[in-house]
């Protein structure tokens, strides 16, 4: 598409649903640099030199010579102020914070179609595991970025961009291996653009296996089918279905003593996983993962004139699935409490014997009800659901001013409606579950029917299953979002320029289908019966929308100095709209009472260097995030009369965070068959002043407590924001000794680890907040050789093997326990009467008190790869 300069290409425009576009490697004296060729959409992908925003960009070569078993994630760990790790271990499992923020607050678009959750705003990487299949290249944008719609892009933005049914006619078979039983199949086909505009591609993949993790067998599966037609070159039509069904076990953090048990006092047990076990010789999870999450598109790119161009994608996805977990308990103990084995594994056999009635001695008294559980006796494991059907569109004007000037402007509409009952997915030896929580089904219900946990072969499954059947939870929650955009461009010579804001609208409903309306119930939780609602008559459970108003502004200026040199500044302000678990928190039907939008405001500085050998960017950043909702909850005061009174809370105003620091990202290729790439990242990452709110009792009523102290202080200035190391830094080497064979190593290191701390607790002056955990390196090497055959087909072969020196380190921190703290028990269970610290007692693991939870990291793994690419 010739429509457009190069100058207008800086922040405008791929296709959204299935990219069309084209990437070139340029060699300008030696040095390669990514160009993007835009030919249409409505992603917004930063240009080098062009564009005023941070940016990286990692291309599909890269992906499939490195990522291998790793979390999806992790392909971005040689990038600034990016931490990803695999979180508890199970497929799909990972995590990443860029900046200091989570996805929550990161944005993820594939093919500039929004994906976080648009109730929580998360990301769960599972659902999206098999992108890396794919993945023709990923930009990541730090900080606010240079997409036009309002999305969460405080930390930055990720946009994924995928294959596209025009590209060149090519089939690939490929087998990957695997550490701990991995295995992956694939088989893709492009067909390529016929005479008359048609295309197709079409993807399907298995892997299965396990992680380094015990207890964490998975098996996923990827599809992929892609059509393109473009009758002439006015028009061109995409359509796009993928999905990634899975399932997985999963593992939660455990404390340090618990590995030390398991394992030793220089090397716990970091594979050891709580949640697992066997039942009649197979293995048994209570923690179960499992999703599916097909997505439709269909983009129309329309080139109006010669100035004119629209571009528009109607998309839909269906999520179905969710997460185990136990109901019940054994004579008054949990399933993580009860007895385990000399290896620490659940007892499932056991239990099934106990929930049928037979005796188990270290369970305490037999089972009364043999068969017959509910949530004081006997163990179901039950499934919570949340599915959803999530549809929208996006469209995108472009227009051509003159030779400087150009404008875009748009409208983004979202709607999403999602499931969350609860079902049981295995009855452990009991024939029913008797369910009492309904509140519209006095004296309560019997489920008899049990769902494996396993995600459905049927892109289209029903969101719930038998309604008579559901247990443990049952409620809704409804989306709806209508958002307008647009941006002005300036560009002549040296100097490229942006100015853009968008205006959006988002609605809240929360529907709980098991309680009746707030204003019928009797303090006590009993429900009143008025005139208006007769005894046994279902009333309306829907809370009613509540709308929410937020907007941002932002603008860039990039100079190029000379064809070397190159400076850029950015600014932006976001009025964000909360998420519907701020707007109805803690699982309730009451509305905050304190709502209002977060507010971030960022500016950024950079410089960039090129040269035929040599590449670095520089970035400052400094990003004010204020409003940041935060509740106290489950508070026990007494009231004026001296009466206890429970679940006070208090939604806490004011909540600051600050993120600044600096970036550098390095690229030197001292001759041809040797390239050095390098980053520095620090961070500042901290909580500015001190927070404050009123209390509240559980009907939403101000609450004065016997003190008259009707506010709660939480005293966070200066607290380190946790949960993602504030420093990192890469470097790693690439030698090509032959044009076929690459080897590679990477070196990371990770510092300035602040462990999560829950800043409700910081409830007085001498709060010591996060804890800092030790710093570490890892090292990985890796290898790909491609064969090219006598019909000009190819056979590559890659294999990596990650943190090479078996390192053992913390990369996940869940508490923050310091050593001058005292256990309340000691390890051979007896009451800690001395009240002797960890130091004290020598409870400590590399100078951190063993009763913190963790995760370790992975020791040594591997991967390899076979493909015949025709």
């Amino acid at each position: 598409m010739k429509v457009f300069t190069k100058s207008m290409l800086a922040v405008i425009s791929l296709s959204t649903a299935s990219v069309y576009y084209a990437q070139s490697v340029k060699d300008t004296a030696n040095t390669k640099e990514i160009e993007q060729v835009v030919l249409s959409g409505v992603a917004d992908i930063a240009k080098d030199r062009k564009t005023p925003v941070a940016v990286s960009t990692i291309k599909e070569a890269q992906i499939i010579e490195r990522l291998g078993n790793q979390e999806f994630p992790e392909i971005l760990k040689t990038t600034p102020s990016i931490y990803t790790t695999k979180g508890g271990g199970g497929f799909g499992d990972g995590r990443l914070n860029i900046r200091g923020f989570d996805t929550n607050n990161t944005a993820v678009m594939i093919n500039g179609v929004p994906v976080n959750d648009m109730e929580g705003g998360t990301v769960y990487w599972s659902n999206w595991a098999g992108l890396s299949d794919v993945t023709s290249a990923m930009q990541i944008q730090r900080g606010l970025g240079s997409s036009k719609l309002a999305i969460a892009s405080v930390g930055g933005t990720i946009n994924i961009l995928t294959r596209s049914a025009d590209k060149k006619r090519e089939g690939n078979v490929t087998v990957g291996l695997g550490n701990d039983g991995y295995l992956k199949t694939l088989f893709s086909y492009n067909t390529g653009k016929s005479e008359k505009g048609w295309s197709s591609s079409f993807l399907m993949a298995r892997t299965a296996g396990a992680t380094y993790i015990d207890g964490s067998d998975f098996e996923a599966y990827n599809y992929y089918f892609a059509v393109g037609y473009q009758p002439n070159k006015k028009h061109d039509f995409q359509f796009t279905f993928t999905g990634a069904p899975q399932w997985h076990m999963q593992n939660y953090q455990s404390t340090i003593d618990t590995l030390i048990k398991y394992g030793s006092e220089d090397k716990p047990n970091r594979r050891y996983n709580s949640n697992w076990g066997y039942m009649n010789g197979d293995k048994m999870s209570q923690s179960v993962n499992y999703y599916s999450k097909p997505v439709m598109s269909l983009n129309w790119d329309w080139t109006i004139d010669e100035k004119s161009k629209l571009s528009s994608v109607l998309y839909a996805s269906w999520g179905r699935g969710g997460g185990t977990g136990v109901l019940g308990s054994i004579n008054k103990t949990s399933i993580n409490n009860l007895p385990k084995t000399a290896d620490g594994l659940i007892r499932f056999d056991d239990i099934y014997a106990w929930n049928q009635g037979q005796h188990v001695a270290d369970f305490g008294a037999d089972n009364k009800t043999p068969g017959q559980a509910n949530r004081n006796n006997g163990f179901v494991r039950r499934s919570h659901v949340n599915s959803h059907d999530w549809y929208g569109f996006l469209t995108n004007f472009q227009h051509k001013i003159n030779s400087n000037w150009n404008y875009s402007a748009g409208l983004d509409g979202r709607y999403y409606y999602g499931y969350h009952p609860g079902l049981i997915s295995e009855f452990w030896g009991n024939s029913q579950f008797t369910e009492t929580n309904d509140k519209n089904r006095p004296g309560g219900y019997t489920v008899t029917q049990s769902y494996k946990p396993v995600s459905s072969a049927n892109p289209f499954a029903k969101a719930i299953k038998d309604k008579s059947q559901i247990a443990s939870r049952n409620y809704d929650g409804e989306v709806m979002w209508l958002g307008t955009f647009g941006q002005l461009e300036y560009s002549k010579d040296n100097i490229s320029a942006f100015l853009q804001g968008s205006i959006s609208e988002q609605g809240f409903q929360r529907i709980d289908n098991w309680i009746v309306n707030q204003d019928i119930l009797n303090p006590d939780g009993t429900v009143k019966i008025p005139q208006t609602v007769q005894q046994g008559q279902k009333v309306n459970t829907k809370t009613g929308f509540k709308y929410i108003f937020g907007y941002n502004a932002k603008g860039g200026v990039n100079y190029n100095i000379n064809a070397h040199h190159n400076v850029f500044v950015n600014l932006g302000y976001y009025s964000k709209q909360p998420n519907n678990y701020s707007v109805y928190p803690n699982s309730q039907q009451v509305l905050n009472p304190k709502l209002t939008n977060e507010k971030i405001s960022s500016a950024e500085l950079g410089y960039g260097f090129r040269s035929s050998t040599f590449r670095a960017n520089l970035n400052f950043y400094y990003t004010k995030w204020k409003d940041r909702f935060t509740r106290i909850t489950n508070l026990t005061l007494k009231d004026q009369t001296d009466t206890e009174v429970k679940n006070i809370y208090a939604n806490i105003e004011g909540v600051t965070e600050v993120h600044m620091g600096g970036e550098l990202e390095l690229s030197y290729k001292p001759v041809d068959f040797i390239e050095i790439n390098g980053m520095l990242s620090v961070g500042d990452w901290h909580y500015k002043g001190n927070a404050t709110g009123s209390l509240f009792d559980e009907n939403n009523n101000p609450f004065i407590p016997k003190d008259g102290q009707s506010t709660k202080t939480l005293y966070i200035d200066k607290i380190k924001v946790s949960d993602a190391a504030q420093t990192t830094a890469s470097l790693g080497l690439t030698v090509t000794p032959v044009k076929a064979l690459n080897v590679f190593g990477t070196w990371n290191y990770y510092n300035n680890y602040y462990s999560v701390f829950d800043i409700t607790k910081a409830s007085t002056a001498q709060t010591k907040g996060a804890l800092e955990l030790p710093s570490y390196n890892l090292f990985d090497l890796g290898l790909s050789y491609t064969f090219t055959l006598n019909n000009n087909n190819k056979l590559v072969i890659t294999g990596n093997i990650y943190n090479v020196f078996d390192t053992y380190y913390l990369s996940d921190g869940k508490s923050s326990i310091f050593t001058d703290e005292a256990p309340s028990k000691l390890r051979d269970g007896s009451n800690n009467t001395q009240k002797l610290t960890y130091d004290q007692l020598g409870y400590t693991y590399k100078g951190i008190a063993t009763g913190n939870q963790v995760y370790f990291g992975f020791g040594r793994t591997w991967s390899a790869s076979i493909s015949y690419r025709f």
